[in-house]
C-alpha cells in the first residue's frame, strides 16, 4: 500500500493541463479509484505486459508494476508528461521493467502487450479499433475507462464511483469497459470429427467481433450454428444433435485450425477439427 500511495503522490505532482497539441483529447489524469479498478478488471499480473496508450502522467503502467508486478510501457505525445512519468519510474524502482516514450498511439508497436489501457476521446477510439484488432494477440485485454468503440461491444462493464469527476464532466461515477481480442474465424472451415464417415463438413462462419453466427453443411442436412462465441482463441457454439437434444462444440483456434471436442451435457462424446478453406 505504501508504494501504491508513493505512485498517486508522484502522480499528482504531475497532474497539470499541457499546452501541447493531443489528438487523443486534453490531458486528463485517471483517478486512481479507475487506475485500480481497471487493472483489477483485466486481471493483470506479473506476467503480464502493459501498454497504457496516452499514457499522460504514466500512472497506470506505474501502478502496474508497483502493485501488480507487472512489466510494460506508456505512450504518449507530450514530451514533458513521458520524461516526467520516467522520472517517476526511476524515484519508484521500476524503471527495469517500465519504460515511457513519446509517439503518437496510432503509430506505436502494440504487438508485444498483453493488456492494453486506454483513456482516449471517441473519435481515436474509433481510429484505434482497426489497429487493436489487426495488432494483438488474441486473449488480449484492452480496459477503456469512459469511452467505447463505436461497434465492438465491451465483453464487461463495471462503474466506479469517482466524485473527483463531478466538477469537469458532471458525473459522480466512471464506466470500466473491458474487451477480449478474439480470434479471426470469418470465412469457411472444413470440419472433421472422430467417426465421421465419408465427405467431410463445411462450416461456414460470419464473425461479429467476439460472436458469431454461421451453418454447418453436412452431406444432405445443413445446420444452424446457435450460441456462437469466441474467447480470446477459444471457441463455441452448438449443434442440434441426431438425438433431438443439442452438442456442445469447444475448440482452440490457432491461426487456420481449430481442435475442440465435442460435449452432450456433461459427456464428451467426440473429438473435432477445422481446417480454414482458402
Amino acid at each position: 500500500m505504501k508504494l501504491v500511495a508513493t505512485v498517486v503522490a508522484l502522480c499528482a505532482s504531475l497532474a497539470f493541463a499541457s499546452d501541447f497539441d493531443r489528438s487523443g483529447g486534453p490531458y486528463v489524469p485517471t483517478p486512481q479509484a479507475v487506475v485500480d479498478a481497471m487493472l483489477e478488471l483485466a486481471g493483470v499480473g506479473p506476467r503480464d505486459y502493459v501498454i497504457d496508450l496516452g499514457s499522460g502522467d504514466g500512472r497506470i503502467v506505474l501502478t502496474g508494476a508497483t502493485r501488480h508486478k507487472a512489466s510494460g510501457m506508456g505512450v504518449d505525445i507530450d514530451p514533458e508528461l513521458v520524461d516526467l512519468a520516467n522520472g517517476s519510474a526511476r524515484k519508484l524502482g521500476v524503471a527495469e521493467r517500465v519504460q515511457f516514450e513519446r509517439r503518437d498511439v496510432l503509430a506505436a508497436d502494440v504487438s508485444r502487450a498483453t493488456v492494453i489501457t486506454l483513456y482516449l476521446l471517441p473519435g481515436m477510439m474509433v481510429n484505434l479499433q482497426a489497429k487493436l484488432l489487426a495488432e494483438l494477440r488474441p486473449g488480449t485485454r484492452i480496459v477503456s475507462h469512459d469511452f467505447a468503440f463505436e461497434k465492438w461491444k465491451p465483453d464487461r462493464t463495471i462503474t466506479v464511483q469517482t466524485p473527483e469527476k463531478y466538477e469537469i464532466s458532471g458525473s459522480w461515477t466512471s464506466d470500466v469497459h473491458l474487451w477480449i481480442v478474439p480470434a479471426a474465424v470469418q470465412g469457411a472451415w472444413r470440419v472433421q470429427r472422430d467417426g465421421d464417415q465419408g465427405e467431410a463438413s463445411r462450416l461456414e462462419i460470419r464473425q461479429g467481433f467476439q460472436h458469431f453466427e454461421g451453418r454447418l453443411a453436412r452431406p444432405g442436412r445443413t445446420l444452424e450454428l446457435q450460441d456462437g462465441r469466441l474467447t480470446g482463441s477459444q471457441l463455441s457454439f452448438t449443434l442440434p444433435a441426431a438425438n433431438g437434444g443439442r452438442e456442445q462444440f469447444a475448440g482452440t483456434v490457432a491461426r487456420d485450425r481449430i481442435q475442440g471436442e465435442v460435449r452432450s451435457g456433461e459427456t464428451v462424446v467426440a473429438r473435432w477439427s477445422a481446417t480454414r478453406v482458402p
